[in-house]
């Protein structure tokens, strides 16, 4: 899927071609179209930012495409159109459109709109991309460091936020006995069972092993938030 920063969507070609020249040379990507079907096929088709659209198409009004595009996208649609009545102006805001710019329209003051409604947008990414870090660092702070892990067993190691760890044998047949029982409370019985084949090793055998892999993937062993031990009963790995 192709990105461009602004879609002009008018039926006077050359018009168009011109806008997304001029454009294309202050760094803002364009693409045109001269029919309202066209326009709403690339808006499918591709990533677009801002849509410049006229209200003369040939197969539709621009507004039938304003409703249409408002139908499930909320980028900015600007109106560019030769129509200056004030009802064609209140119809075009009425509907979704976040201005309206009539013709003949001077180049570099409708640059400065596009680009002032490309800020906005690069904004408001800023802002979900800082409250997505806030949740994630409120998450840290509540939980301890967020782990991910997977199993490579072909390496008899485990990946760890990205970062791969050598495990010893019965380290890594442990953790793996605790990452199919994920989130579900492994007593020491099963462990002893699936890991060491025998119900009757010592709980200290178990313990070294459960304080290895703590030592190899927890930030502090001794507060662990991955490998957990519920007393009396025996370890979660919580993921």
């Amino acid at each position: 899927m192709a990105h461009y920063n602004c879609l002009i969507v008018d039926d006077e070609i050359e018009l168009a071609k011109m806008t997304g020249e001029y454009f294309q040379m202050f760094d803002v990507t364009s693409a045109y179209v001269d029919n309202g079907e066209d326009a709403l096929s690339f808006i499918e088709e591709n990533d677009v930012d801002l849509v410049l659209l006229d209200i003369n198409l040939g197969d539709k009004s621009g507004f039938d495409v304003c409703r249409k595009i408002r139908e499930d996208k909320q980028l900015p649609i600007l109106f560019i159109s030769a129509r200056q009545s004030d009802d064609d102006v209140l119809i075009a805001l009425s509907i979704g459109g976040d201005d309206y710019v009539k013709k003949p329209y001077n180049l570099s003051v409708l640059l400065a709109k596009v680009k002032v409604n490309l800020k906005r947008i690069e904004n408001m990414e800023k802002e979900k991309l800082a409250e997505i870090e806030s949740v994630k660092q409120s998450m840290k702070d509540a939980n301890g460091s967020i782990v991910s892990i997977s199993l490579d067993a072909s390496t008899m190691s485990v990946i760890s936020n990205g970062e791969k760890i050598p495990l010893k044998a019965k380290e890594f047949a442990l953790l793996q006995c605790l990452y199919e029982h994920k989130n579900t409370i492994v007593n020491k019985e099963t462990l002893f069972d699936e890991v060491w084949g025998d119900s009757f090793f010592s709980d200290g055998t178990l313990n070294v092993h459960i304080r290895k892999l703590r030592e190899k993937l927890e930030d502090n062993p001794n507060d662990p938030k991955l490998i957990k031990t519920i007393w009396g009963t025996g370890y979660i790995l919580e993921l």
